[in-house]
């Protein structure tokens, strides 16, 4: 069973990253960014989201965002990882 979520919950942005280099590097790589929820799309098959992105640097806002538990490609959003 998966949790719909909803406005205000605490999701994880995965960011796109910088394009790659020549060799295979990136400056910046994919990662995971803390974002909150500020509207929810349902769609027949797929819930997407809009987001506020919280960044080191800065926030922007994102979306429309689908949401992607197993892959994390980047511009989705995901539940954050339980830490025991």
């Amino acid at each position: 069973m998966t949790t719909t979520p909803s406005v205000g919950r605490i999701v994880h942005y995965v960011s796109h990253g910088t394009p790659f280099n020549a060799d295979g590097s990136q400056r910046y790589p994919s990662t995971c960014r803390a974002a909150v929820v500020t509207e929810v799309v349902p769609d027949e098959k797929d819930v997407f989201v809009h987001l506020a992105v919280l960044n080191p640097t800065g926030m922007f806002f994102n979306g429309p965002c689908i949401q992607d538990e197993d892959n994390h490609h980047g511009g989705s959003w995901h539940w954050p990882e339980k830490v025991e």
